[in-house]
């Protein structure tokens, strides 16, 4: 997740680094005391928030005059990054609160100012006179030289160097797709449907998800859309028409409108790309990361799908004949819909797993006391429950301290269940970054939807993702607040947060949960073990599926874009199971209307460099020398250094793909003769 969501809405391949700048106050003249955590009691309100606004904005006008002033010799990098810090000051807060705040009029009010500071943002990064100040810094080692670069590169994305006529044309396009990517996001954000369901249908669901829920008139279950319940539908309920509901619904999310939102949003970024020279917009935003060119990041997609084609088609086979066995006809058609039912049902037959009965393990909130255990383990920062004020009664925060040295390191702040209006995934949001210029203190806030009974693996997971995503943040130690934390290139910043998703599945480190919880039950290590190779079931179809999500993307923001739905038919139709007729998949792929745009690849990127990552700790996933040298090597610099560099000083060699696709061979097979018979219905 971006550290900022209002950073979204400039799209045309500006980086966060460059639209850092955007804010207005230069570095004090001495050094300040560590600030503490952002407050969110002064924007409590849309009144609020609209005042600070304008307040913020009047600020950042005033120090753009004395920017244009500076010599070129006086700090014209400190000074840009000191607008960095007063940016994010306001615009962090409100950019998590534009996702989970429960009132719609502070969500509305936290985006309205998000787009005004887009606004200033056009302005600001076509400044001609501090445009020609920077290109005339000498820097004054690597990572001046870095900042620099970057920063260029977002005045250049942003049009500086277009004539009057195209700077002009430049800033109503990003107004436009300010406010486009903001109503694509909303009209997801504010589904309130409601599919019914019988008690019947809904007998294989735990009852966990629907026995509390509201019933319509005729005492129909109503089940909403978000993440975990939405999941739990279509992974437990037997009845195939039940699953079919809510995956149409959850398919059709965003809908119409959304589409054309999207189909706007592609050919202005392609508009833009052409103004500046490229083919497409995905060539505008890959030559700055790993990847280089959308050339190279198409060839990764297509080594993927090669490596992964035949896996998928042995994984579908073994669903058909599932199906065919579950409901006593060799003909039955496998559908969309059935997929992760019977993913999940063939995972329990075969390995005894079934993902319900982890709950037990990891009841209430001990998913989260393990995961801090982890981090005082590992890499020696303790989490300690603080009085910070939130944005509802269920937030709160912790103080990240440093185990050696008792200093206080920033503030995690935790949004775990859900509720109406609220972001319906899982993200972390950089809420404030930090530095050591300014002795910062970092801040992030971890969003979830989770049981409020307990977590099983798979949720467990995507808190360690998100926990590495949050612990980027938190201990970065950077020279300037731009390349802080998750300020690094998109194909490098899913890394960290992927890397972790494997401590799971390690008996030592699974241990660490008596620790925080003697009364728990120990997960026993044949349990966990069958629990890993469960994990892998199916995952040829789910790299597969991945692949294809970032095909779509490169193809959508490439030099000839197609209209969204149909360019997605297409691509959708040449799979095994086809595309189905009145889904509408691209109107909520929220990732590529946002940040992700030309960049969705880097979630299979980044997991090449994460399985790559974790060959380190292949002794001793619980080494605290290994975890120290992770922490200073790969997230203490955050994006002060490529990330290329950064792997290569923590791995003692330039990284490599091996680890990756030798984890895509043929999984070992089951004993038939152990194997569990599926039973009919």
């Amino acid at each position: 997740m971006p550290a900022w969501r209002w950073l979204q809405a400039m799209g045309q391949g500006v980086t966060a680094l460059g639209l850092a700048l955007l804010a207005g106050a230069l570095a004090p003249a001495h050094a300040a005391p560590p600030s503490d955590a952002p407050s969110f009691e002064a924007i409590s309100d849309a009144p609020a928030i609209a005042r600070a606004c304008t307040a913020s904005l009047a600020t950042a006008r005033s120090f753009e005059r004395r920017l244009q002033a500076l010599p070129v010799d006086s700090g014209l990098l400190t000074a840009l990054d000191a607008l960095t810090r007063h940016q994010e000051d306001l615009m962090g807060p409100l950019g998590l609160l534009s996702a989970v705040h429960p009132s719609a009029a502070v969500r509305d009010a936290a985006q309205a100012c998000e787009r005004r500071y887009q606004a200033f943002a056009s302005a600001f990064l076509q400044n001609i006179r501090i445009y020609r100040s920077l290109r005339a810094v000498e820097p004054a080692d690597d990572i001046d030289a870095r900042l620099r670069q970057q920063q260029l590169d977002a005045f250049v994305d942003a049009g500086v160097a277009l004539p009057p006529a195209g700077r002009q044309r430049m800033r109503e396009i990003s107004r436009a797709m300010a406010k486009l990517a903001q109503d694509f996001e909303r009209r997801i954000l504010e589904d309130t449907r409601r599919v019914a369901f019988t008690e019947a249908e809904l007998a294989s669901v735990p009852g966990s998800v629907w026995r509390e829920a509201p019933r319509d008139a005729a005492g129909r279950v109503q089940l909403g859309l978000d993440a975990p319940t939405y999941q739990a539908v279509i992974e437990y309920a037997s009845d195939g028409a039940a699953r079919e509901r809510m995956w149409r619904a959850g398919l059709t999310q965003g809908g119409a409108a959304n589409l054309r939102t999207l189909d706007r949003l592609a050919r202005l970024r392609h508009e833009q790309a052409r103004r500046l020279g490229f083919s497409s917009h995905a060539d505008v935003v890959l030559r700055t990361r790993m990847a280089g060119s959308a050339a190279r990041a198409s060839a990764f997609v297509d080594t993927v799908h090669q490596a992964v084609a035949e896996r998928e088609r042995a994984d579908l086979a073994l669903l058909r004949e599932a199906k065919a066995a579950h409901v006593g006809r060799p003909d039955a058609v496998l559908a969309r819909w059935d997929v992760a039912f019977y993913t999940e049902r063939l995972r329990r037959a075969r390995h005894a797993v079934d993902q319900e009965q982890f709950r037990q393990h990891l009841p209430g909130e001990t998913g989260v006391d393990f995961v801090f255990r982890l981090a005082e383990r590992l890499f020696g920062v303790r989490f300690v429950p603080t009085e910070a004020p939130g944005w509802h009664p269920e937030a709160r925060a912790y103080a990240a301290i440093d185990v050696a040295t008792s200093t206080p390191l920033g503030t995690l702040y935790l949004d775990l269940y859900p509720r109406e209006g609220k972001y319906n995934h899982a993200a972390v949001w950089g809420v404030r970054s930090g530095s050591g210029r300014a002795e910062r203190r970092p801040a992030a806030a971890l969003v979830v939807n989770f049981n409020r009974e307990g977590l099983n693996l798979d949720e467990l997971e995507t808190l360690l993702h998100e926990f590495g995503h949050a612990l980027h943040v938190l201990l970065s130690d950077t020279r300037y607040a731009a390349h802080a934390g998750t300020n690094t290139e998109l194909d490098f910043v899913e890394a960290p947060s992927q890397m972790l998703e494997d401590w799971v599945y390690d008996p030592r480190a699974m241990a660490l949960v008596q620790e925080v919880c003697p009364a728990c039950p120990g997960i026993p290590p044949e349990r966990l073990a069958a629990a890993r190779e469960a994990r892998d079931f199916a995952k040829g179809l789910r790299l597969a599926r991945q692949r294809l999500f970032a095909a779509y993307d490169l193809a959508l923001h490439g030099a000839r874009p197609r209209e969204p739905m149909a360019l997605w038919r297409d691509m959708e139709g040449s799979t095994p199971l086809g595309h189905v007729a009145g889904s509408q998949f691209p109107a909520g792929f929220g990732h590529i209307a946002g940040h992700y745009a030309g960049g969705y690849y880097s979630y299979l990127w980044s997991l090449v460099l994460a399985e790559d990552l974790r060959t380190a700790f292949a002794a001793d996933r619980l080494s605290a020398d290994t975890g120290r040298r992770y922490r200073e090597t790969i997230l203490a610099p955050g994006g002060q250094a490529a990330p290329d560099l950064l792997m290569q000083r923590f791995l003692g060699r330039p990284w490599s793909a091996e680890a990756f696709f030798n984890t895509l061979a043929p999984p070992r097979q089951t004993n038939p003769s152990t194997s569990t018979t599926l039973e009919k219905p």
